[in-house]
């Protein structure tokens, strides 16, 4: 599916698979950096880590409008990482080639 985004007054979109219940556990963990763009569809304060995870990701922790309200980049193996803010969704964006343009843009 197509997710469309708000940062300030930027606006972007990118395809993500939405994930199931039974897949929040799993995330990104096991699979190479080319693997798509997760959606998390779920709210409070999470915490996440990056567990065997063997490359580096963008987290987007997103309100109920789709707009970013924290990211992060989220290195390999780190043990606990968790948003200062309530958030309604959350997306991990793997680094590679096909996501360099959104990347990029948080990089600034």
């Amino acid at each position: 599916m197509r997710l469309n985004v708000g940062f300030g007054s930027k606006k972007f979109s990118f395809e993500v698979r939405r994930l199931s219940y039974l897949n929040y556990w799993i995330g990104l963990m096991f699979k190479s950096k080319d693997s798509e763009n997760l959606l998390f569809d779920l709210s409070g304060r999470w915490a996440i880590h990056s567990w065997f995870v063997f490359f580096p990701f963008l987290a987007l922790w997103l309100d109920e409008k789709n707009n970013v309200l924290e990211w992060k980049i989220v290195k390999p193996f780190s043990f606990f990482v968790k948003p200062k803010k309530t958030f309604s969704k959350l997306v991990e964006i793997p680094i590679n080639s096909r996501n360099s343009k959104i990347i990029s843009f948080f990089r600034r």
